[in-house]
This record gives C-alpha cells, sequence and structure tokens, in this order.
C-alpha cells in the first residue's frame, strides 16, 4: 500500500512531463509537415532540378560549355 503512495505521484508527473512536451512540440512547428521527409528520399541529389529547388535563392548551375 505504501508504494501507491509514492507511485501515483510518480506516474502523474510524468503524465505532466509528456502533456508538457508535446505542447511544446507542437507549438515549436515539429508537426507542420509530416509530408516531406518522406518524400525527399525518392529524389537524386546529383539532380540538378533538385538541388536548384534546394536553394531557391540561387541560379541553377550551368554546364561549362
Amino acid at each position: 500500500m505504501f508504494a501507491l503512495y509514492i507511485l501515483i505521484p510518480v506516474a502523474l508527473l510524468i503524465v505532466a512531463v509528456v502533456i508538457y512536451l508535446f505542447f511544446w512540440a507542437v507549438d515549436n512547428g515539429q508537426y507542420d509537415d509530416l509530408e516531406s521527409p518522406a518524400h525527399r528520399i525518392l529524389f537524386d541529389d546529383e539532380d540538378p532540378k533538385h538541388q536548384a529547388a534546394a536553394k531557391p535563392n540561387s541560379a541553377p548551375d550551368k554546364p561549362d560549355a
């Protein structure tokens, strides 16, 4: 019976910490974009179009002629 006096508050504390961490993650945008990481593996890193899309502020590399 004495163990319940310790385990119940500890369990409630753990639940409170998990809920706090979940809301912290949601507020910081951890769940905003769930699709891009799954699709990123499908693209070839050596594709110039993909590299240009990864750097939106720069022009695509032009081959030397």
